[in-house]
């Protein structure tokens, strides 16, 4: 079996398991219905944005899309994508959950990391307990720590 039909099984069985029809799909994804038929027939090979566009439809992340239609080599792309992407021990559905998961928490981490981030800055924006530095200090201070300084 070739590479197309794979990619275009994976894409039947995704579609099979959704319960939507190859003409709506097709219509979900902004593809002619003959040209989705042809891709699950291994007759075409898709580019790039269409394979995102049919991923966003069945809801599949772009990388596994990437990955079965061999744009991206699993050696190459590593990452966890890859790693579940090539795992045989899992059907397809399990796949789709585990980068559905690990998405949403690589998503939750980077909100949190955002707020963290826009507190520190706004913690240092504002004045603290510090003394000034010299050179925030108010004019003729100098002045005043010397005549202190000779009072005592």
């Amino acid at each position: 079996m070739s590479a197309l039909s794979d990619l275009g099984e994976f894409i039947r069985e995704q579609r099979r398991n959704a319960q939507i029809s190859l003409r709506q799909l097709a219509q979900l994804a902004g593809v002619s219905n003959p040209y989705l038929s042809q891709i699950e027939r291994g007759l075409r090979k898709p580019s790039a944005e269409v394979l995102q566009q049919i991923g966003n439809a069945l809801r599949i992340s772009t990388p596994v899309m990437y990955l079965r239609a061999g744009l991206l080599e699993a050696m190459e792309s590593g990452g966890v994508h890859a790693a579940i992407a090539t795992d045989h021990g899992l059907n397809d559905r399990q796949k789709q959950v585990l980068v559905e998961i690990y998405e949403t928490f690589r998503r939750e981490n980077a909100a949190a990391a955002e707020a963290a981030e826009r507190a520190r800055a706004a913690s240092d924006e504002t004045p603290g307990d510090e003394p000034a530095r010299p050179d925030q200090r108010a004019p003729g201070a100098d002045r005043a720590d010397r005549h202190l300084s000779e009072e005592s």
